[in-house]
């Protein structure tokens, strides 16, 4: 006959006990490990978002106070801080053209008030003042705008300074044909003893105030040589430069300190920045940058060597010149 076994139920109840208190210990070291996991994900997810909120916030912030503009010279738009493209290197010789066609209607003008001055011509549907006036305004016009693109002309393709006399005389002809214009009259006028009084003083008060105009308008007070021109383009090669909508110089960096109030800038190459009459590197980034623009080293192209290889040449007072 088979033992049987006889388990008491004190001992069953204590095996039921522990295993209860081994399920609930691992149960518990579970749920501690299980919410340790949530919290560490939780604090990742909340730094992510704080770093991402703080983004946002610079970016809304940036936004708000308004990002710099540059605008790519070949017309693209750098989106890191929105702007206007400079234009491609110009061609000087329609301007040129442009500026002596105004500056030739600009005298013919100023025939037709010499003229209506004697009597020669008469308007009946103004009086004569009025005529003059008139005549007078157009020349300045045509004056001032002929020595705006002789100024442009002067930037994309600029005189040598080398003479300077000639110079001075290339980059102001519009301050010349301006005292070409309106000095004779003047001159004609004062002299004109046919014409009466109040006439002769309204139009030479008019022809002066116009030739104070023209001539401030046509003076070129921010020239610049050819050998400039070079000197900058040898020493910053194809590095972008930047300029903002009024000033003559450019830099070489959008963050330059001269550029804090300029919501606008324009980038492109030195000569474009040139053509746009910015005509010299800023200061603080020359400084910065340890740039240096050495005008004399560009101007010793026209180098003169002389071939003494051959002794019997040399006595024989041959020169060789390159230019």
């Amino acid at each position: 006959m088979a033992e049987k076994k006889i388990v008491r139920a004190d001992d069953a109840a204590n095996k039921i006990k522990q295993r209860l208190e081994k399920s609930k210990e691992a149960t518990k070291d579970e749920v501690t490990e299980t919410v340790e996991d949530v919290k560490e994900d939780f604090s990742e997810a909340v730094d992510e978002t704080g770093e991402k909120a703080e983004e946002v916030k610079e970016e809304v912030i940036t936004t708000a106070k308004g990002k710099k503009k540059i605008k790519k010279a070949d017309g693209t738009v750098v989106q890191t801080k929105p702007a206007a493209p400079a234009k491609e290197k110009g061609n000087a010789v329609p301007y040129r053209i442009g500026a002596v066609a105004a500056w030739v209607v600009a005298i013919v003008f100023e025939v037709l008030a010499v003229l209506v001055l004697f009597g020669k011509i008469n308007l009946t549907f103004l009086p004569v003042v009025w005529q003059l006036i008139v005549f007078l305004l157009l020349d300045l016009i045509c004056v001032c705008v002929g020595s705006l693109l002789w100024k442009k002309a002067n930037r994309i393709d600029p005189a040598s300074k080398k003479n300077k006399v000639k110079f001075w005389l290339w980059n102001n002809m519009g301050l010349i044909v301006c005292a070409f214009v309106f000095i004779p009259f003047i001159i004609i006028t004062l002299t004109n003893k046919n014409a009466d009084k109040k006439t002769k003083t309204i139009a030479t008060i008019v022809a002066i105030i116009a030739l104070l105009i023209g001539g401030l308008f046509s003076y070129d007070w921010n020239p610049v040589s050819a050998e400039e021109k070079d000197a900058a383009i040898e020493a910053l090669g194809d590095t972008e430069v930047y300029w903002a909508p009024f000033g003559s110089v450019y830099h070489t960096s959008p963050d330059c300190s001269h550029l804090n109030h300029s919501e606008t800038l324009t980038v492109g190459t030195v000569q474009q920045a040139i053509e746009a009459n910015r005509t010299r590197l800023c200061k603080t980034c020359e400084a910065r940058d340890n740039i240096n623009i050495d005008v004399d080293k560009s101007s010793d192209d026209d180098e003169i060597v002389i071939d003494d290889a051959d002794d019997e040449a040399v006595q024989g007072d041959e020169i060789v010149i390159e230019d």
